[in-house]
């Protein structure tokens, strides 16, 4: 059974019943009220009628009738039998009504049990045990209260009318709020229902912001974004592994086939050495890529402090055995303190960073040459790297650190677009910054910003 389903029919079953017990107590209440107060008016009659016969001392005739006449229109269907002490009758009304017990009444009233209350059918029975003027009576009326009754039947037709119509609006209103309440629960189920990973995820949005609702669906957004990092990791992962281990891996090979031609064994002892030295490289990349998915798993970086110019020549070193060809112009800005560029980071994930950046510049600039300056400003220190090279047009540098994007400048490049992906991520777990700009034409320049220590 559906939420909405469970409210309607709980809230309306609660509602409703509570509102029966409420109206069947108003009801047993009133008629307690009038079988009480009736009962108190047939009291005071035989009170009334004892009091007469004590002050004439008889019955006469004249004077019952004027009795009967006086209060013949009090009650309907009354019969007043009054006793004295020997339980001899003195006084009955005019009523036709009979009391066929009344005998069994009279032997149960005395000083110690002088009211009785009874019940014979609707009518209503009192009978009481009095001294006047140091005389007993007992006193028996019998009658049925008209006037009470209509007003309780009058009354039961009102609450029942009453009910059917309450019971009415507590439906119409349980509908409402069920299908009120419910409404944010199945705009949740249905974009869940409707949830494709394949497809770009539009967080569920509830404006009322300590509301559970809007507590569960943005605990939702959180956790779908979660989730398509973590299958976007997964996915590209494989990417990433070729994209930074191709070129080791083809190192090693081909130090392979150098070493199964080579002849000379001094020669074939320093390419084995050689070798070795590839294989703890090709390892220590496999270690990264390892660090950085650790990182994105919310673990810490290992962290230490260097100084950021000395990381770039080392880079540089490498790349040069690589690529000969390269050449890189260093320029400083002036600097007041050497310590201006020390900076805490992991040194391997950024050695990797300058790796990716440097050899873009040798695919990419047709002289193979690229200038290079350092700038700390502000707690900062600013990097720049510009190289020659078809510059990216407009409309791609907004997809420039996005997965697998390649602009047209890279037709008839090799690579898959992963490699300023992951300079830009290595730099935004080190809270720093690339940004591309093209000053003029046919000149790519790059700009890094990471804070100093």
């Amino acid at each position: 059974m559906s939420i909405r389903k469970k409210i309607l029919i709980y809230f309306s079953a609660v509602t409703v019943m509570l509102v029966a017990i409420a109206l069947m107590v108003i009801y047993i209440l009133f008629s307690e009220y009038r079988e009480e107060d009736f009962q108190q008016r047939q009291k005071e009659k035989i009170h009334l009628t004892l009091k007469f016969l004590a002050e004439i001392k008889r019955a006469d005739k004249d004077i019952v009738e004027y009795l009967d006449r006086n209060s013949i229109n009090e009650m309907l269907d009354e019969k007043l039998l009054i006793f004295d002490n020997s339980k001899s009758l003195i006084y009955t009304s005019v009523d036709n009504t009979k009391i066929p017990y009344s005998r069994d009444l009279l032997n149960k009233l005395s000083e110690s049990q002088p009211w009785i209350e009874t019940k014979d059918g609707l009518y209503d029975v009192v009978s009481i045990y009095l001294r006047k003027n140091d005389l007993a009576y007992y006193g028996i009326s019998k009658a049925y209260d008209v006037y009470g009754y209509t007003k309780l039947n009058f009354l039961k037709s009102v609450l029942i009318a009453t009910f059917f119509l309450v019971s009415f609006i507590v439906i119409l209103v349980s509908f409402y709020l069920s299908k009120k309440i419910t409404k944010p629960v199945k705009s949740i189920t249905d974009k869940i229902k409707n949830f494709d990973f394949d497809q770009e995820f539009q967080p569920l949005v509830f404006h009322e912001a300590e509301n559970e609702m809007s507590i569960l669906a943005n605990q939702f957004n959180l956790l779908v974004k979660r989730l398509k990092e973590a299958f976007s990791f997964q996915k590209n992962a494989i990417n990433h592994i070729s994209h930074e281990l191709k070129t080791p891996i083809s190192i090693l090979v081909s130090n392979f086939d150098r070493i199964e031609r080579e002849q000379d064994p001094i020669l074939k002892q320093e390419l084995i050495v050689g070798q070795k030295e590839s294989t703890k490289n090709l390892s220590e990349i496999i270690n990264l890529l390892l660090e950085i998915s650790k990182t994105e798993a919310n673990r810490t970086l290992n962290l230490s402090e260097f100084r950021i110019d000395e990381l770039i020549f080392d880079v540089l070193d490498e790349i040069e055995l690589i690529h000969p060809e390269f050449k890189l112009h260093v320029e400083y800005a002036e600097l007041d303190n050497e310590e201006n560029l020390m900076i805490k980071a992991n040194y391997n994930l950024m050695r990797l960073v300058f790796i990716n950046l440097f050899q873009n510049a040798v695919y990419y600039s047709p002289d193979k040459k690229a200038q290079l300056k350092i700038t700390p400003k502000d707690g900062k220190v600013i990097i720049s790297l510009e190289n020659m090279g078809e510059t990216i047009e407009k409309g791609e540098q907004p997809f420039l650190f996005q997965h697998f994007f390649r602009g047209k400048n890279s037709s008839g490049k090799s690579g898959f677009g992963l490699g300023l992906v992951f300079i830009h991520k290595i730099l935004t777990l080190h809270h720093g910054t690339i940004q591309y700009q093209s000053t003029r034409q046919n000149r790519n320049k790059f700009i890094i910003v990471l804070p100093l220590s």
